[in-house]
């Protein structure tokens, strides 16, 4: 299977070709650990767990190694600690546990790896003073930094150019650096109540930068095959982290880099700081199913931004409504044990395609929803079922996930159906017909079988 994948670094889509087919791997920057993921948030975990099936489709499960880190040191962890009055483990743990809640929600599978930054500063430590050594770094009183102009490549993911550098604004605690565009890989400069380990060129905790390139050598090693997140990292996040693996290594630090799109609410950028957030567990608690959720957030391809919005919920919802309807049909056939078809994989393939996936997936519900001899009824349910795992959606059992999209209605329609069924065992025609029309007033289809009746929201 040949997949192709766009290289922010190179600037064009081009054949994935892994350093070692038996040992790919991949990372992700993860979730500063200090509150609640907003939906922009789930937007990066959901798309690279799309990816992580594809490869393990291709590779096989015991090939992909996927690391995703939690950044639980930083200054809004600090902040929040101070706030609050509470340990910074305390916070940073809870919010760990609300964010595996939410994703797995969301049928984001569990990556290989997990790092926390606290547990890898002997390994950032290692990297900070082989930078020093080489001279691509100094230590000043206020800490360790990069001398950004002594890396002639430094700009090359982004394409800016040494002196087009705006990172100049002046940081408070770093007026004795260099340049202003340099940036640190260790503060010294600690207040009171902040965390600090010791280190050869003082005590202080690692800069957010130095903290990724040092969880990816340290379980990973490098150069990795792919290193994803979100298009806001490009720069700094990602830059820092390419000019500080590479010049203390003196390789590259990733062959692919891959970015997603913003997630705009009233195609503005959704951000904490603005407040034009929603997060995942409102949505949920708002009756939206994690399928929904993640289905709306694979419906524009990665690359693309893409706007939030009740209408694009329920467009997902309905997608997936006839995808559940489909199974439901069928569910008294027993799938058959096949792989999910070359059309999905191959869209999917195609730099992560998902539009054209769904419009895939779409066509193997037409031809569930057609089939009439056994065999192609059972090829027909295994292939659905097949791309939907490869897309990370129906797990569910269609009867509970329709109950479920009804909420608390639901109780109400089975009671309705259950008069229905009364009703035709006793023959009484008029009132069948009569409850019949009353549900689909309510949006809901009734299904008639030899096995009994079931129902869904209509199509």
């Amino acid at each position: 299977m040949n997949i192709q994948l766009t290289n922010t670094l190179t600037r064009r889509k081009e054949p994935f070709e892994p350093t070692d087919p038996k040992r790919v791997t991949m990372y992700v920057c993860g979730p500063t650990v200090y509150n609640l993921a907003h939906i922009g948030n789930a937007r990066p975990p959901v798309v690279f767990d799309t990816l992580f099936r594809l490869l393990r489709h291709v590779y096989g499960e015991a090939a992909v190694i996927y690391a995703r880190n939690y950044t639980d040191i930083d200054d809004k962890i600090i902040n929040a600690s101070i706030e609050r009055g509470v340990p910074i483990s305390d916070i940073t743990r809870a919010v760990e546990e609300q964010y595996e809640a939410d994703m797995g929600a969301l049928n984001v599978l569990t990556p290989t790896l997990r790092p926390r930054a606290t547990e890898n500063v002997p390994a950032m430590i290692a990297v900070i003073e082989k930078l020093i050594a080489n001279g691509a770094a100094y230590v000043v009183p206020s800490g360790v930094y990069f001398a950004v102009a002594g890396d002639a490549d430094y700009g090359k993911l982004s394409g800016r150019s040494q002196d087009d550098l705006k990172a100049g604004a002046r940081v408070d605690g770093e007026d004795d650096k260099r340049s202003p565009s340099d940036f640190a890989l260790w503060k010294t400069t600690a207040k009171e109540g902040e965390p600090a380990w010791a280190a050869p060129f003082g005590a202080g905790r690692p800069g957010w930068h130095i903290e990724c390139s040092a969880m990816i050598e340290e379980g990973l090693g490098s150069p990795i095959d792919i290193h994803g997140g979100g298009i806001d990292l490009i720069f700094p996040h990602h830059e820092n982290e390419i000019a500080q693996s590479e010049s203390a290594h003196g390789h590259a630090l990733a062959r692919v880099w891959m970015h997603n799109g913003f997630l705009t609410m009233d195609k503005e950028k959704m951000s904490k700081s603005i407040g034009n957030i929603i997060t995942p567990r409102e949505l949920l608690a708002d009756g939206w199913q994690g399928e929904t959720i993640r289905w709306a957030l694979l419906s524009a391809h990665y690359k693309a931004p893409l706007d939030w919005s009740d209408d694009l919920l329920k467009q997902a919802q309905a997608s997936l409504d006839r995808l559940y309807g489909a199974v439901l049909r069928l569910k008294d056939v027993d799938a058959a044990d096949v792989d999910a078809p070359g059309s999905v994989v191959e869209a999917l393939a195609d730099d992560l395609n998902t539009p054209a996936a769904i419009a895939e997936i779409s066509a193997l519900a037409t031809a569930a929803n057609i089939a009439k001899k056994p065999a192609e009824m059972a090829k027909a349910k295994g292939e659905l079922l097949a791309a939907a795992a490869l897309f990370g959606v129906l797990r569910d059992d269609p009867e509970h996930w329709f109950r479920a999209s009804f909420g608390d209605a639901a109780a109400e329609i089975d009671r309705l159906v259950a008069e229905r069924v009364a009703a035709r065992a006793a023959k009484d025609y008029a009132l069948s017909d009569k409850l019949r029309d009353d549900l689909a007033a309510r949006g809901v289809e009734v299904m008639d079988s030899a096995s009994g009746s079931t129902w869904r929201r209509k199509g």
